[in-house]
């Protein structure tokens, strides 16, 4: 990759317009003096800018239905997340999520073994919290008491789920 494709990669990033200073871009070898502002526009998606590329979030996916995490992968994944796992269960996801890490995990109510609640409570008491966003084919009225009692969790109907949505939730 060359200083010009990373300079316009970040630019695409970042945008030009009405900007908020971040910092700056460093010198380079062949270029000492090429320090310039690195600027974002406050409408501009918080996405996480590194050497070379922009850095996707990370979601686990925990559902007991294979067509549904296949579908959620395509959808995710054809925009700013990286599906780094997948369960079916609750302990599946729970040893999952200590191994992988992810900024997120999308976690379905009803599982086989646990619900989706008791896993995102002891998803929360891990060392690496991660964004839980839990989901199902019901509405969130059928939860609503439960939801309202952890507000650091987030719900999307099955129905609802999309790229977009998932991206609201987590920013």
């Amino acid at each position: 990759m060359t200083l010009s494709t990373l300079e316009a990669q970040q630019r695409e990033v970042v945008g030009d317009g009405p900007e908020l200073l971040l910092g700056r871009v460093g010198a380079v070898p062949d270029r000492e003096s090429s320090y310039e502002p690195l600027r974002v526009r406050p409408d501009v998606s918080n996405r996480c800018v590194c050497d070379s590329d922009v850095m996707r979030r990370t979601v686990l996916i925990v559902d007991d239905h294979a067509a549904f995490r296949a579908a959620a992968r395509a959808l995710l994944e054809a925009g700013e997340f990286d599906v780094v796992g997948e369960a079916a269960d609750g302990a599946s996801a729970l040893a999952e999520a200590a191994k992988l890490r992810p900024d997120v995990v999308l976690l379905d109510i009803q599982l086989p073994d646990f619900d989706g609640f008791a896993v995102a409570q002891r998803l929360e008491e891990g060392d690496a919290s991660p964004a839980i966003v839990l989901t199902s084919s019901r509405s969130a009225s059928t939860y609503r008491r439960r939801l309202v009692a952890n507000p650091s969790w987030s719900f999307i109907p099955k129905s609802e789920l999309s790229e977009q949505t998932l991206a609201a939730f987590v920013d």
